[in-house]
């Protein structure tokens, strides 16, 4: 048996989840085994559907269990109506946040990120990082790998996140910057390399890229959703 949430979580760590099987067992086992996490936080993974034994991992964890309509911000707004922390941090479930992250968070007052490392090893992927890192610590705009935190009641007051298909990060982070300066917490998150391997370096940098932009010029997420993810049709 699972043991139990503490009563009155400091930080409610809520992990959007769609068929992530392979990579769910390890985020969940890593994070429950530290013990400022076992004293201080409560973990929520928010399903939208998986098909793929997701949903039998996270029951064998010390976690909340919610289903949502499928969709990351959906998800992660449905996973905040649950949360009992005083800061809500969102985490990819392929990402694994560093060792001291909750003293970094834990007096959050407003909002904030990580700086981003990699998972894979070759030079390549150190520029990747160090340029999205010079790019969020300029602009104060995160994206969702870099796993944003908020204080519940900022959260509560931006209105959630926007429930669109793509780029809800990067238009919660604008609203949340227009209301105070982010923390930027120097040790950095490790996220998964695997979209970069699956479609190559060049051509997902530059995918990026243009969506930020064509996001930027006012084009519908739905649409860029259908650009980023084209197997979903």
């Amino acid at each position: 048996m699972a043991e139990p949430l503490p009563d009155r979580p400091l930080v409610s760590i809520i992990i959007p989840v769609l068929n992530e099987a392979d990579c769910l067992e390890q985020t969940l086992s890593g994070l429950l085994d530290r013990q400022w996490v076992i004293d201080h936080c409560e973990v929520i993974v928010s399903d939208g559907g998986s098909l793929d034994g997701s949903l039998e991992i996270a029951g064998r964890h010390r976690c909340k269990l919610v289903r949502s309509n499928r969709g990351r911000a959906r998800q992660m707004n449905r996973g905040s109506l649950d949360a009992s922390g005083r800061v809500l941090l969102f985490l990819h479930a392929d990402s694994k946040l560093p060792d001291d992250f909750g003293d970094a968070i834990a007096g959050a007052d407003g909002w904030g990120f990580f700086r981003l490392r990699l998972s894979a090893a070759a030079a390549a992927y150190r520029v990747i990082e160090s340029a999205i890192n010079l790019r969020t610590s300029i602009s104060r705009i995160a994206g969702g790998d870099q796993a944003l935190f908020f204080e519940r009641r900022f959260f509560e007051a931006l209105g959630r996140y926007p429930e669109i298909p793509l780029m809800e990060d990067i238009a919660i982070s604008k609203k949340a910057r227009a209301q105070a300066r982010p923390a930027i917490v120097r040790s950095a998150i490790i996220s998964s390399s695997r979209r970069w391997q699956e479609r190559g370096i060049v051509k997902t940098v530059l995918l990026m890229w243009s969506l930020r932009f064509a996001f930027w010029l006012g084009v519908d997420p739905a649409r860029l959703h259908r650009l980023y993810y084209p197997q979903q049709g």
